[in-house]
């Protein structure tokens, strides 16, 4: 069979095993439609957590930054994987024994204030938004190839899928497709790439072949070999990094901190039911985080080995079948500047005739090293699990700031269970419509816009929730003069080097050498100093409000 039956197949298969557990899973009531009824077992919600967290960036995007960034693409895997981290440790046990599921709702209560809830809602909203167009585009980048479709119709297959599990069961059957998507993105992540280390390092274990030698006789290590074609080429040493350390740090602490503060990922350990149970699911996820993270550095050399050697000085002509195939797409480009009809692939923009799209490298492999059309309709599933997923939880996240911290505990706080579920899904309707048009009109490619959202959350939510966890002094007025803040600054210097101004999208143009991809950092450090500064000259929060801080970080006590 041909890949496009393959990929038909597989993902119909899928996408069926989507759509009967959403209508299995059918959400009842708010509490079903927001946190599962507080009923899913740690070892579910942990997969079901991975597969939340772990969205087209990781699974699309990531092993492509890697394979292109070389060394400096590592920002991606020690911001996102230490960002879990922080959030399992630091973050997620304190605010389940809060008991508030959303970040607004927390917020909300612990600065008892609407307008800091109105903030948080405005915030949360927002970065959702620009996390979840980065899915989106996944997506449709999917579609576009194994469909033959443009990325634009990609998207509203997309749209569609979403729209049916995610309106109708909520959480609960968002929590439960996810363990299934989990199941099948891991493996269609580690099918091919194993497959690939065997050919060529006879490792069958992908963390070991990265680092092992080549099984064509010369006896040469593989990142040996890739270094010396890669310079060869005029581009830099695949080991070597490139960025200015300030940037590196700080798009790694953006990518952390961010990742502490997403709205969606928090939601996740209030659908467990008790305290101990939130820390466990988290170790679990840990676990399954790491088995994919690990093997991304091995999958990237190993794709821009076998790009290299497919495409650079070969005749146009005899481009092999996947090399036309996603050409159709418009995400490979071939421009013949010299006329000579040979693909010259270069690290010089004057004389480079091929631009390769970063996010097609994961979803390429498999038919750039010839393995079984069945792999590559399997990486295409895998694809689509891992952004899915992700959009799901993000568009819950969107509908439950509308629907509870905006309509019903602003607007309408006599509104029955009933009629709140009703402007839930309503709202994960139109947040889906909104979710499609982001896809098409992306800001970026995959991972920079996610980069951009875990920015944004770090200069929002971090402080305001760190601070109201273990610091008593922090009043409504430093809370929200700091997410105001830090949400205004992070925004304004991402849209003017991103979308004002983009050919001063340059180092030398960046404050201190800080790219828009790391200024999160800085947009926390100046939340943090405000709502610090501005909490001393403020009154102090009421005495009940500071014994509900000393309570929920007291271990031991229920939730």
């Amino acid at each position: 069979m041909d890949i496009q039956l393959w990929t038909f197949i597989i993902v119909g298969f899928t996408f069926a095993i989507y759509i009967g557990i959403a209508v299995w899973s059918r959400a009842g009531s708010t509490h079903d439609f927001y946190v599962a009824g507080s009923s899913v077992p740690p070892l579910a919600n942990g997969m079901a957590t991975a597969a939340d967290w772990m969205s087209a960036a990781s699974f699309i995007s990531m092993a492509g930054m890697v394979a292109f960034m070389g060394y400096d693409g590592s920002v991606y895997l020690m911001g996102w994987t230490g960002g879990y981290v922080l959030l399992a440790l630091l973050l997620a046990p304190y605010l389940r024994k809060f008991g508030k599921f959303t970040v607004p709702d927390f917020v909300g209560d612990r600065y008892y204030s609407r307008t800091a809830r109105l903030v948080a809602v405005v915030c949360a909203i927002f970065i959702s938004f620009t996390y979840v167009a980065g899915q989106m585009r996944g997506v449709g980048i999917v579609f576009s190839r194994f469909l033959n479709v443009d990325v634009e119709m990609g998207v509203v297959i997309g749209m569609i899928i979403v729209f049916f599990y995610a309106v109708m069961g909520g959480m609960k059957g968002i929590t439960y497709t996810q363990v299934a998507q989990y199941c099948i993105l891991i493996f269609a992540y580690m099918v091919p790439v194993i497959f690939i280390s065997i050919m060529m390092t006879g490792n069958a274990i992908p963390q070991l072949g990265f680092g092992g030698t080549m099984t064509d006789g010369s006896g040469q290590y593989l990142l040996d070999r890739l270094d010396g074609i890669t310079v060869e080429l005029g581009f830099a040493a695949f080991t070597a990094g490139t960025k200015p350390m300030i940037d590196v740090f700080f798009i790694t602490a953006a990518l952390m901190i961010g990742t502490a503060g997403l709205p969606h990922v928090i939601v996740r350990f209030f659908t467990v039911p008790r305290v101990r149970d939130a820390r466990t699911s988290a170790g679990y996820a840990l676990i399954f985080i790491v088995l994919l993270y690990s093997t991304a550095p091995a999958l990237a050399a190993f794709a821009k080995m076998n790009l290299v050697e497919t495409v650079s000085e070969v005749p146009y002509e005899e481009v092999p079948e996947w090399f036309t195939n996603w050409e159709n797409t418009g995400l490979i480009t071939f421009n013949d500047k010299n006329g000579d009809g040979i693909i010259q692939y270069t690290g010089d923009p004057a004389t480079n005739e091929l631009h390769v799209d970063r996010d097609i490298v994961v979803l390429a492999n498999p038919e750039i090293a010839n393995l079984p059309n069945w792999v590559v309709g399997l990486v295409a599933a895998g694809g689509l699990a891992a952004a899915l997923s992700t959009a799901a939880g993000l568009l819950l996240v969107i509908s439950t700031s509308v629907a509870h911290d905006f309509f019903k505990r602003t607007i309408r706080p006599d509104l029955s269970d009933k009629g709140e579920l009703k402007v839930a899904r309503i709202a994960a309707g139109g947040a889906v419509l909104i979710a499609g048009y982001f896809g098409i009109n992306p800001p970026g490619f995959v991972a920079q816009t996610v980069a951009f959202a875990f920015g944004l959350a770090a200069a929002s939510f971090f402080p305001a929730i760190i601070l109201g966890i273990f610091y008593k002094r922090m009043n409504k007025e430093g809370a929200i003069s700091g997410m105001l803040v830090g949400i205004l600054f992070t925004t304004a210097y991402i849209v003017y080097f991103t979308f004002l101004f983009p050919e001063k999208n340059l180092p030398e143009n960046w404050w201190f050498g800080i790219s828009p991809e790391g200024i999160g950092t800085l947009g926390m450090i100046f939340n943090l100093i405000v709502a610090l500064v501005v909490s001393r000259f403020t009154s102090a929060p009421p005495k009940e409000i500071q014994e509900l801080v000393e309570n929920i970080r007291i271990p031991g006590s229920k939730s």
